[in-house]
């Protein structure tokens, strides 16, 4: 098949790139540079045959050119981690620019469209078992119009076959948001903010990637929404004990109180984004220690017959042996 990826030269995308080019397919990536690490990925891409457009779904006038013969567009470009720009940045890419790409894939006859979205459209978190049909209450820029985005993706599903992917948190070789733990666990520096508690449902890239596919490719998943999680939910602690092992190293013992770094967030929010620089520490980042998310994947299992197949403690395993590989660590 021939697919674009948006969003190709961050962790997800190029991933998702390096898979169909090993599987045969022609592969154009729409794709930013806004750091080393996506640069990097756009080299690599580049040097298999994929064809790389540095640029952003909010270039409306470049889209047809880049659709042109086009049968699976995977969307993932997103705003996302920038804590440093003005809402209008994420209205723009999220809501504008899936809208930008949704109308030029039916313009161009996409035989298939499947939207990258995220847990963060559920908000805070919720009791029991989460599933597609949960109430829906983001609490942040980024939740609030990755839902517009769904919404504006769903508004075409008379036009264009769609399948909207929430994606749990994610993990494995080419992810750089773990990294800082990784490398403070194996030093002894880091400690744990709050109680430790709170649940992660991780899913391990090449998981991930499988249930892509099948939302590309299944008759049944058109029109769907679907939850994509790994094999079993964990706390904070048992993710800092499971990576610790990887190093021979018990779980980290010090916890130091939530509020204050919540309180310390607002305050470099407040100083920073004016600036239009980065926090060092921003609410957003303290969702790691403080969001409990527990998904059901009963509708992915039935509808797409999605198993996840890499558990946590193999899943570091791999993630650390790759950043050992690159020099990471």
């Amino acid at each position: 098949m021939k697919v674009l990826i948006t969003g190709g030269t961050g962790f997800i995308g190029s991933r998702l790139a390096l898979r169909c080019l090993r599987r045969g397919d022609s592969v154009t990536v729409l794709g930013r540079e806004r750091n080393p690490r996506e640069a990097q990925n756009r080299e690599m891409l580049e040097d298999l045959g994929a064809e790389v457009a540095v640029s952003s779904v909010t270039s409306r006038e470049s889209l047809p050119e880049l659709l042109r013969g086009v049968d699976v567009v995977y969307h993932l470009a997103a705003a996302q981690h920038e804590a440093n720009v003005p809402d209008s940045v994420f209205w723009d890419v999220n809501v504008t620019g899936t809208r930008n790409i949704m109308e030029a894939s039916v313009e161009a006859g996409v035989k298939r469209f499947v939207h990258g979205s995220t847990i963060g459209v559920y908000g805070a978190s919720l009791e029991g078992h989460i599933n597609e049909q949960s109430s829906l209450r983001p609490d942040n820029i980024y939740g609030i119009t990755k839902l517009e985005g769904e919404k504006a993706v769903r508004s075409f599903a008379d036009k264009l076959p769609v399948t909207v992917i929430r994606i749990s948190e994610t993990y494995g070789p080419g992810d750089f948001r773990l990294l800082k733990l990784f490398k403070g666990i194996s030093r002894g520096i880091y400690f744990t903010i709050g109680r430790g508690e709170n649940l992660h449902h991780l899913i391990y890239i090449d998981d991930l990637l499988d249930g892509f596919s099948l939302a590309s490719t299944s008759p049944s998943a058109v029109g769907n929404v679907f939850v994509l999680a790994g094999k079993e939910p964990m706390t904070t602690n048992q993710m800092t004990a499971a990576i610790a092992a990887q190093f021979g190293k018990k779980a980290p013992a010090f916890h130091a109180p939530l509020f204050p770094f919540m309180a310390l967030a607002v305050v470099a929010e407040g100083i920073f984004r004016p600036l239009r620089i980065q926090p060092p520490i921003h609410r957003r980042r303290m969702d790691f220690f403080r969001k409990s998310f527990v998904f059901s994947r009963e509708n992915a299992s039935k509808v797409l017959g999605f198993e996840p197949r890499v558990g946590f403690e193999q899943g570091v395993g791999k993630t650390k042996q790759w950043y050992e590989e690159m020099g990471y660590l």
